[in-house]
């Protein structure tokens, strides 16, 4: 861990990061709720915003991770802050002319920018951290993200209250410009094969070609597509379990939401310290059966208490999920398909997530909320027995990797 403090690339991006995590929440809570008060708290308006974050991941996120891969990514990273500050600045300036719907545009180009950058950061990270503080490095990073769960909506509310949608929107716009310069401390970055050879749909073809080859792979896309699913079926009924299930108000799901935060805060702080110690592949079947199991009991109590500590703890076991799975996509992939994999393998769980959003109110009034939760409980068990069947070798992921890299590069050659 001290060694991986004293790295200039890691310090540098994880200041970078903090910057631009305070912009977005910033940004986040000043739309959310400039748009309930200007559309009079319309829920289709602010649904709107919500999937106008996640389209983009589904659009983009395959150009972005292919086109991650071709460019300097220090360069990227850069552009993609400047762009993002520039965008909302465009904003600000619509908006004092009253065109508030602008604020759909805003978020989408936000998200979109997005997509470029972090397959970019991916592959920093890659170049310049060594594997035995990878795992160190995706911890710290999970832990920053839940730390900013917690503190987040507070810090934005806060500058929407005090100060409302321009400072709020400005704020946003240099941090933005800060995380920018912060950047421009990176080492240079030189360009890889891949990013001067080959053409852009056939870079495209060639991640899905990297997945499709590798089961270890192969296994991180399933698992990923089954989170997405559960998640999507969970995650838009949890507010019933506290109304229907614990008989609480609506708003008391927001310690609820707190608790599986400082949850994902702890297990990020213990993945750091423990990880190493631990089989990666153990960790990710044994957390996929744990979150089940959970879910189960979540759905099935009616104790306060006991609902609380699962989600506590369901918090716990998502951040030591996530750390090892982050930690295999950055040590199993070579470096010049790191943003096509991301591309590859991220749209399946937000594309399965919307699926599961939009099926779960139908399917809860046909049949039952525990019927739904107990579904989702399935589907994790299932995929947690076929982790076991993976093989995690990324000793052997990693010269395949490099076997067909020389294969592409002999196959330009002769053409």
């Amino acid at each position: 861990m001290k060694g991986l403090w004293g790295n200039k690339v890691f310090l540098t991006v994880f200041i970078s990061d903090t910057f631009e995590n305070i912009g977005i929440w910033i940004r986040n809570m000043a739309l959310l709720y400039y748009v309930m008060e200007t559309s009079g708290n319309n829920p289709t308006a602010v649904s709107l915003l919500t999937a106008i974050e996640l389209a983009p991941i589904l659009v983009f996120s395959i150009i972005g991770g292919a086109l991650a891969d071709r460019w300097n990514p220090k360069r990227t990273m850069i552009a993609g802050n400047l762009l993002s500050a520039l965008s909302v600045l465009v904003i600000v300036y619509l908006l004092w002319q009253g065109m508030w719907i602008a604020i759909f545009f805003a978020t989408f180009i936000s998200a979109v920018v997005s997509q470029f950058s972090q397959p970019s950061s991916a592959k920093m990270m890659k170049r310049h951290i060594p594997d035995e503080h990878v795992a160190a490095a995706v911890s710290i990073s999970q832990s920053t993200g839940s730390i900013f769960l917690l503190v987040g909506p507070i810090v934005g509310t806060f500058f929407f209250e005090q100060w409302g949608i321009y400072p709020s929107l400005l704020t946003m716009a240099c941090l933005f410009f800060v995380s920018a310069l912060i950047l421009l401390t990176l080492p240079t970055s030189t360009a890889s094969a891949t990013e001067e050879d080959g053409t852009l749909l056939s870079e495209i073809k060639a991640g899905f070609a990297y997945v499709k080859k590798r089961p270890a792979l192969r296994g991180l896309a399933v698992t990923f597509a089954c989170l997405g699913l559960s998640s999507g079926l969970i995650n838009s009924l949890e507010v019933f379990v506290v109304t229907d299930r614990l008989l609480l108000s609506k708003e008391s799901i927001q310690w609820f939401n707190a608790l599986d935060g400082l949850g994902m805060l702890l297990g990020g702080i213990l993945a750091s310290i423990y990880l190493d110690r631990l089989n990666g592949r153990w960790v990710i079947t044994g957390g996929l059966i744990f979150f089940a199991l959970s879910v189960a009991v979540e759905v099935l109590s009616v104790w306060v208490y006991v609902t609380a500590a699962m989600r506590f703890f369901t918090g716990i076991g998502m951040a030591f999920l996530q750390i090892v799975i982050g930690m295999f996509m950055i040590k199993l992939v070579d470096e010049a398909y790191i943003g096509r994999v991301n591309g590859t393998i991220s749209p399946l769980m937000v594309g399965l997530m919307m699926v599961g959003s939009f099926v779960a109110g139908p399917l809860m009034q046909m049949t039952s909320l525990i019927t739904v939760f107990l579904i989702a409980s399935v589907i994790l068990l299932l995929t947690a027995w076929g982790c076991t069947r993976i093989k995690w070798d990324s000793a052997e992921v990693t010269q395949d990797g490099a076997n067909h890299l020389l294969e592409q590069k002999q196959a330009q050659t002769l053409s």
